[in-house]
Order: structure tokens, then sequence, then C-alpha cells
């Protein structure tokens, strides 16, 4: 698993995040509110799980604007899950080719955890290795690990699944 950022501060608030469930396909999209500004790729990281599960990262103007949970990995329930205590907010800038368009796909281990009321998920890519918390959004953080590579995701204060009302 390589995807490869480049960790930015940033200035002010971080983004309030708009979360859409598809009740049809059990589809999760997390947003950022605020779009990106600055030059970069923008479009879609791909991630597929060896189990068939599939993780996107929405690009703008290169960076991570949003995740997308297309297709649910098992997810191993928790009584509780706390993200990480310590977190830096940043924006991820994801490496890419010169085009205007990003269209990556790669396969990895995709492993998924939720506190029981499934408000707290946390997505692992890859091996289990030393990371630090980037916060792109007030609900969204990032795993970065020692070599600046996406090693995992959290979203935050999830609202529950619409046939869960």
């Amino acid at each position: 698993m390589n995807i490869a950022v480049r960790v930015e501060p940033v200035h002010g608030s971080p983004s309030e995040v708009d979360y859409r469930w598809d009740a049809d396909t059990d589809i999760l999209t997390a947003n950022l509110r605020s779009r990106a500004v600055g030059e970069g790729a923008s479009g879609s990281v791909e991630i597929e799980g060896s189990d068939g599960s599939w993780l996107i990262l929405d690009l703008s103007a290169g960076s991570i604007h949003g995740v997308e949970v297309a297709v649910w990995p098992e997810v191993r329930k928790r009584p509780t899950l706390s993200p990480p205590a310590d977190v830096i907010d940043a924006r991820l800038i994801v490496a890419s080719g010169n085009g205007d368009v990003a269209a990556i796909e790669m396969d990895t281990a995709l492993a998924a955890e939720a506190d029981d009321a499934e408000r707290t998920i946390h997505f692992r890519l890859g091996p289990l290795r030393p990371t630090r918390a980037v916060r792109i959004a007030r609900g969204i953080l990032v795993d970065v690990d020692t070599r600046d590579r996406v090693a995992g995701v959290w979203l935050l204060d999830v609202p529950p699944f619409p046939a869960d009302l």
C-alpha cells in the first residue's frame, strides 16, 4: 500500500463534514464542506481490499476532500473506540502525475473497526505500523505512517444508518 502524501499546515479551523448514507447500497460518503484551493489533481484513489471491499479517497486540487465506503469490509465491533488524542490539523496532498485528473487504483488489506453505535469508524490500510493522526476535517482523521503514506482513515460522529433511525 503506497499512497504517498505531503502534509501541509492549514490556517483556520478544520472544515465541517457532510455525511450521506445511501440506504439502497449501504454506501457512506463523507465530504469536506469547504473546497480545497490550489493546483493539483482532482479525481479519486480507489483502494480495494483483498476481501472485495472498496474505500475511495476523493481528491480536489490535489488534496483529500472526501471518503466513500463503497463496499464495506467486515467491521469488527468494539464496546468503545477512541480516535487518537494527539492530532495535527493539516491538508494532505496526494502525489500524482502531471494530469488534471487522478484515477488511481490499488489493492491492499483493508480492515474496519467501529464502536457499538457505529459513530466512530476506523479503516486500516495495509499492515499495522506506527502512524501519526492528521485531522483534515472536524470528522475525518487520516493515519499517516513514518514514510508519509496513508495508513488509515477515521470517520468521527457518523450519523446512524437510515434504517436504524
